[in-house]
């Protein structure tokens, strides 16, 4: 089996759960038993049947293709979407060819039914009933011939009763040049116009009907001024931005080892305080430009890269080595960069190398939070040429860098600071718990699959760390050098046990844990009674009385609600941003608020963009913006018309976001297909 790090490990184990377990419970459902997976069905009766077929462009209409799951009565599965933690989400996956391609992501009809199941910790879980039809957008290659044309995959699937669960099943299908699957709500539509008279409808009636929401049609204001702000004024947005980030939460561990820098260079002439200073500064904007590139070609936003899990994982790795350098476990071979000894070694002259390496960690740490100012600079730069990304990135980061250059030029600025003395000893072991800290926080994260792959890599890589530093530093080179070779070692095997076999004993028992957690919930439903009773029974509260009551945002979710003229209220987050916890915290989750979402009746919808959702992703491109934290709200009466908060929000703005979107419109006693799974 193959397990290189840099590849997604958890596809791996999806796939040879999809390959391997069929084939197993293909042999035991002829004998009658699956152990605890137990099931009558036979052979010939298949819990859930997979077709296929797609369609040329027809009417204006573009080629779809559709696959349509049917499973058995008291069978479901779970849908595209499903959320991490929970059942094992259903997948589509396509052969490769070069006579079509996707041009769009699937949507399922109908949406899944929600639940929220307390057993997965509150997550709510995504299932399908009966039968459903994904579909999506295709384009065939100009020299295809339709007629001959078969577009080969697969299906991966986790079928459920009341009382079992079979394991997760990949079906293949072939899907054939067909008339098309009429789905629900272009037939309802279609029946409406022929059979319903003309409207005689007033305004703000219960007849009144929502306009359907069209992503092309969108049109946020405050981005269409925005758009209208010149360069210079954009410039000195992203420089006031960079400036404020300095304060954000992110930085803080960093800017203290900044400050036992300024404390050194107080001994020191002026030329050198302001050269060390431009070092410092060039590793903050040598970072700027890689994530400038990154935006500018591969249409990565702010903060974009902690929702890569190896990103996550190699900068956990890198912080918590840096941590044990500041508590004495081993020196960083960078003059200057931290110290391993006493407060007589700290003072030791800082070089280049180690002022550019403070200034490339301090940048990229902060990247998980955001500033006033710095969200509307960066949202009008995404649209525009690569070199006007590059002059918006580089003026953040020089608002960045500026007060290091400031302090560079006019050292005086730092008499504030004592004198160097045994206090930098126990300041800089603080900071070494502060890094372990943030450690934990990039943990948080990081699929909890890969944690304890994860924990066991810094196991090895603190052995490393204490073996060369058990070698002083004033030893032979040669000796020296076999130090460094034996630790690279131990972290290579570190390594290799961690991802190499820790990651898949993980993966297996998480997958392991869910089935079982589930077959153990459907057992309880049906010692209770029905499916149905357990699916009617109610839901807790919120655990804090002011808190939102928030649902996971799905494109589908989502569409189905405008179109019943409900308003919609949706906060784009991130576990690994700061600045949105800090935000919902302290302005989004209070009681005005909810008081408000209550009166008019407002959807509120959680956009998770901690790993880079990419329905989430496609619904911050419309809204003009490549980072988080976003507010939107979308009218009930005009969905095309989103009020946007980029640029961070406070109560009052969220307050005056959703007095100036109104309520949603009344019922009209049916929300419209598959709607009364999202308005229960």
């Amino acid at each position: 089996m193959r397990k290189p790090f840099a590849r997604d490990i958890l596809l791996t184990i999806f796939t040879l759960a999809g390959s391997v377990l069929p084939v197993t419970a293909a042999g035991q459902v002829g004998g009658g038993s699956l152990g605890a997976f137990g099931s009558s069905l036979q052979k010939d009766e298949p819990a859930v049947a997979v077709s296929a077929q797609f369609t040329t462009v027809t009417s204006g209409k573009p080629a779809r293709l559709f696959i349509t799951a049917a499973m058995k009565p008291t069978w479901h599965i779970y849908s595209l979407s499903q959320k991490p933690g929970g059942p094992v989400p259903s997948k589509i996956t396509l052969e490769p060819s070069d006579q079509y391609r996707l041009a769009g992501a699937f949507q399922s009809s109908p949406p899944p039914e929600e639940k929220k199941e307390e057993a997965f910790g509150g997550l709510v879980v995504e299932s399908h009933y009966d039968k459903v039809v994904w579909h999506a957008p295709i384009e065939l290659a100009p020299a295809t011939d339709p007629a001959k044309l078969k577009i080969e995959g697969s299906v991966r699937v986790q079928p459920c009763d009341p009382s079992s669960c079979l394991p997760p099943q990949r079906l293949p299908f072939s899907a054939v040049l067909g008339p098309g699957v009429p789905l629900p709500d272009e037939k309802e539509q279609e029946q409406a116009a022929v059979a319903a008279p003309p409207a005689t409808v007033q305004p703000d009636t219960a007849g009144r009907a929502a306009p359907a929401f069209d992503p092309k049609a969108v049109v946020v204001d405050e981005q269409a001024e925005l758009q209208k702000t010149s360069l210079p004024v954009v410039l000195f947005l992203g420089f006031v931005g960079g400036l404020i980030l300095n304060l954000m939460p992110c930085v803080l561990p960093v800017i203290g080892l900044k400050i036992l820098s300024f404390v050194q260079q107080a001994g020191h002439s002026r030329a050198h305080a302001l050269i060390l200073n431009i070092w410092y500064s060039a590793g903050i904007l040598c970072v700027f430009l890689v994530l400038a590139t990154l935006a500018a070609f591969l249409g990565y936003g702010w903060g974009q890269l902690f929702s890569i899990k190896e990103f996550n994982i190699t900068l956990a790795a890198v912080v918590f080595a840096m941590g044990l350098s500041f508590l004495g476990v081993w020196e960083i071979p960078v003059p200057g960069f931290v110290g391993a000894g006493k407060a007589s070694d700290l003072a030791q002259r800082e070089g280049p190398g180690g002022a550019f390496a403070k200034g490339i960690l301090t940048t990229i740490l902060a990247t998980p939070c955001s500033a006033p100012f710095l969200g509307s600079a960066l949202a009008w730069a995404i649209n525009q040429p690569p070199v006007i990304v590059y002059s918006v990135f580089i003026a953040v980061g020089l608002g960045m860098a500026s007060p290091y250059l400031l302090i560079g030029a006019f050292p005086g600025l730092m008499r504030f600071l004592p004198k160097p003395g045994e206090w930098m000893e126990t300041f800089k072991q603080v900071l070494g718990f502060v890094l372990m800290g943030t450690v934990v926080f990039l943990l948080t994260f990081i699929p909890w699959e890969y944690v304890v792959p994860t924990v066991a890599l810094l196991f090895g890589i603190w052995f490393a760390c204490w073996w060369i530093g058990r070698t002083p530093y004033t030893a032979d080179p040669a000796v020296r050098l076999r130090s460094w070779l034996s630790a690279a070692a131990i972290t290579g095997i570190a390594w290799l046990v961690a991802f190499g076999w820790l990651a898949d004993v993980m993966g297996s028992r998480f997958h392991e844990r869910v089935e079982r957690t589930i077959t153990e919930r459907l057992a309880e439903a049906s010692v209770a009674g029905t499916a149905a009773a357990s699916e009617a029974a109610p839901t807790r509260e919120p655990s804090v009385k002011d808190r939102l009551p928030w649902k996971p945002f799905t494109r589908a979710g989502f569409e189905q609600f405008v179109t019943a003229g409900k308003t919609v209220l949706i906060d784009f987050t991130a576990d690994w941003c700061l600045t949105c916890k800090t935000l919902e915290t302290a302005y989004l989750n209070t009681a005005e608020v909810r008081r408000l979402v209550e009166t008019n009746q407002v959807v509120t919808l959680k956009a998770d963009w901690t790993n880079g959702d990419p329905e989430v992703t496609e619904m911050l491109r419309l809204l003009g913006s490549k980072q988080v934290p976003v507010i939107a709200v979308f009218p009930g009466r005009n969905p095309n018309n989103p009020i946007a908060l980029i640029d961070g929000y406070t109560q009052q703005s969220v307050l005056l976001a959703l007095e100036k979107a109104g309520p949603s419109l009344p019922e009209r006693g049916k929300a419209g297909p598959g709607g009364t799974a999202y308005l229960r």
